[in-house]
């Protein structure tokens, strides 16, 4: 059956329209009934793709023309991000980014500068990863990769670190001591309270397992979460005290097991036994679902109301965020800090199997965003409506509307 494109654009806005169209009146009786016919056939055989019908990222709402090496949605909307800066040291080149936070009428202030900050008595240079918000949107947690000079041999150590901030650009200091970092800490996930937060530290090199802290932003020694344990990744479930963890033992001779953690009582629920485990742990905001890719091909989706209910989908690996109603998976088709283009993957229906039944892997057709063009990071707001992109080479951050 040959359909114009003309003809299927055409569909998709009349599937959509709310009034009734002429010819759909009583008035009209059976003069439109072929075309009635034939308009239901077509919506039958190609239903209107989600979410391109609903989207217009031909034009940027808002552009912010820095180098931005991060940035993360507030819970209302706001964006925090980082600006990379160089500065001269006598012999050294210092990275030290900047952090803004951008307003949703578009207005923009910096609430921390690189330059200003010392980190002990050696030449000290970092990177911001990324940003999680507390869930009232006051306190920013910045992870940064950090390097430092040793000044008698010129080499540099380098260690993943978290900086609390709150969204006024005040340094926090959770640590005894005068220095706000947090050393050898990354994957921060905040408690109901705004106070608390537990954090990961490497425990087998190099960067292999993950052990578990406690982080009280008031201040106070550090205490450990799940000891004796090891964990690949971990992620929060939105508005919870509860996180889904993938474990494996310190030996790594066991098999990866989907966790459910509760991070204050810290309890534990096995969700499932995995069969691989290449990275990507993703929960959606309603905390009913969990993505994770297999291995680098592979990523398998998994109900958590109803564990034995998955989805495999073979989709190649690369970084997830979900849509606000969950029905599907966006994809930036490479991993972190990488370019590549970004696509919407629709989910099917989830389906019971039993341990010993051998779940299938799907093939489904991606829809290309942004007409394939390549792009280094992206958000979504937690509300749906705004797709925020870095692209490659000048990393200007832009922002489209849904």
């Amino acid at each position: 059956m040959r359909v114009s494109l003309q003809f299927l654009v055409y569909s998709c806005q009349f599937r959509r329209r709310l009034a009734p169209a002429p010819c759909l009146q009583a008035t009209a009786g059976a003069s439109c009934a072929p075309f009635l016919i034939a308009l239901a056939i077509v919506l039958w055989l190609f239903p209107c793709p989600e979410p391109t019908c609903a989207q217009n990222l031909d034009k940027t709402v808002m552009n912010v023309d820095e180098e931005v090496t991060a940035f993360a949605y507030a819970p209302d909307g706001r964006i925090v991000f980082s600006v990379r800066r160089m500065y001269k040291a006598k012999k050294y080149d210092l990275q030290r980014d900047d952090i803004f936070i951008l307003e949703s009428n578009g207005k923009r202030r910096r609430i921390f500068t690189g330059e200003k900050f010392t980190h002990g008595d050696k030449p000290f240079t970092y990177q911001v990863e990324s940003f999680n918000w507390s869930p009232n949107g006051h306190i920013i947690a910045v992870e940064l990769f950090t390097t430092t000079v040793d000044l008698d041999d010129g080499r540099g150590e380098d260690a993943r670190a978290l900086l609390l901030l709150d969204d006024g650009g005040h340094e926090l200091h959770p640590m005894v001591g005068p220095d706000p970092l947090v050393m050898n800490a990354e994957g921060p996930m905040w408690l109901r309270d705004n106070a608390t937060l537990v954090y990961l530290t490497e425990d087998v090199q190099p960067r292999e397992l993950f052990s578990m802290r406690y982080l009280y932003v008031s201040g106070g020694p550090e205490t450990k979460v799940f000891e004796g344990r090891t964990f690949i990744a971990a992620a929060r479930i939105p508005g919870s005290n509860s996180a889904i963890a993938v474990e494996r033992n310190r030996n790594m001779d066991g098999p990866a097991r989907l966790l459910k953690l509760d991070l204050l009582a810290q309890d534990d629920k096995e969700l499932a036994t995995l069969e691989g485990y290449t990275g990507g742990l993703s929960v959606s905001p309603s905390g009913t679902k969990v993505a994770y890719f297999l291995d680098r091909e592979v990523m398998e989706v998994r109900n958590l109301e109803s564990p034995i209910e998955a989805i495999r989908l073979r989709v190649g690996l690369g970084v997830v965020r979900w849509s606000a109603e969950e029905s599907r998976i966006y994809l930036k088709r490479t991993v972190e800090k990488k370019s590549a283009d970004l696509v919407t993957v629709r989910l099917p229906e989830f389906i019971a199997y039993q341990k010993t039944q051998k779940i299938p892997v799907q093939e489904p057709t991606p829809q290309v965003l942004l007409h394939g063009l390549a792009i280094r990071e992206y958000g979504i707001s937690l509300d749906g409506k705004y797709l925020a992109v870095v692209l490659p080479g000048k990393r200007n951050l832009q922002i489209f509307g849904f």
